[in-house]
């Protein structure tokens, strides 16, 4: 495994979990517990606390989207440098 694979594995399954600690933890807007981005409380005003759901939840997508491309991009690395170790020894 080279170590681009490896950096690349290793940042993808930390970033994917970061983003799922970060969708489960609780945000506030205004002193109000609006629950987190996985879960958001029950009672609340739904407008006093949509720019904080929607931050938190923006925030988590992302965070997961970028360790899901990191993952990706450790399986391409790994599957082309496996390509390139097969080509030499045909």
């Amino acid at each position: 495994m080279s170590v681009l694979n490896k950096v690349l594995g290793v940042a993808g399954a930390v970033l994917l979990l970061g983003g799922a600690l970060l969708g489960f933890r609780t945000v506030s807007s205004g002193g109000t517990s609006c629950g987190s981005a996985f879960r958001p409380a029950g009672g609340i005003t739904p407008m006093s606390c949509d720019n904080a759901l929607n931050s938190a939840s923006t925030l988590t997508t992302v965070v997961i989207v970028a360790g899901v491309l990191c993952l990706i991009g450790a399986i391409a690395v790994k599957m082309l440098s496996d390509r390139g170790q097969q080509k030499v020894t045909a």
